[in-house]
């Protein structure tokens, strides 16, 4: 496994895919502290991070500025298209790009890159597709435990959670 970057649909993955709407119409998302901090040590692993979602949404715009995504599409209906065109930006190829999602929409990106993967509420044509099936949920600690995963298999997970055990990194990330 060479994974350089990781992308990421939301509703249903980085959240648990429910849009609750205020009574003045704004949209509200919770996201999962442990996904926010997976991510922040994907990005110190090394991982490029990306999200590719349907929807338009000022709250995926600030969860994805805090944790320094790379690359952001949202009101993306063709994500195959997306993902090659991150391809093309970052310099590498879609082999080395893992991609998770949980619903059809996602099935096209699924099938483009070379570790697909889903959240345990992905439904059956996904994770007919997919090479990793989260134990948890979207919104509930998947991209988490993919993050994990991955880096596991690549070797390196150890040293990463020891640079928390000796404190280089600071408090809060």
């Amino acid at each position: 496994m060479n994974i350089k970057c990781l992308i990421l649909d939301v509703d249903g993955v980085m959240t648990e895919g429910g849009i609750i709407y205020t009574a003045k119409g704004d949209e509200l998302k919770v996201f999962n502290s442990q996904d926010g901090l997976g991510l922040a040590l994907a990005r110190r692993g090394g991982l490029k991070l990306a999200v590719i979602t349907g929807r338009h949404s000022e709250m995926v715009d600030r969860r994805t500025k805090e944790l320094k995504f790379d690359f952001v599409r949202m009101g993306c209906h063709n994500k195959t298209e997306a993902i090659k065109e991150l391809a093309v930006e970052l310099g590498i190829d879609t082999d080395e790009m893992a991609y998770m999602g949980d619903d059809l929409n996602d099935l096209g990106a699924l099938s483009l890159v070379g570790f697909p993967m889903t959240p345990a509420n992905g439904v059956m044509e996904v994770k007919a597709v997919a090479k990793f099936i989260a134990t948890k949920s979207g919104g509930h600690g998947a991209v988490r435990e993919a993050i994990e995963y991955i880096f596991k298999k690549e070797g390196c997970w150890d040293q990463l959670v020891d640079d928390y055990r000796n404190e280089i990194y600071s408090q809060g990330q």
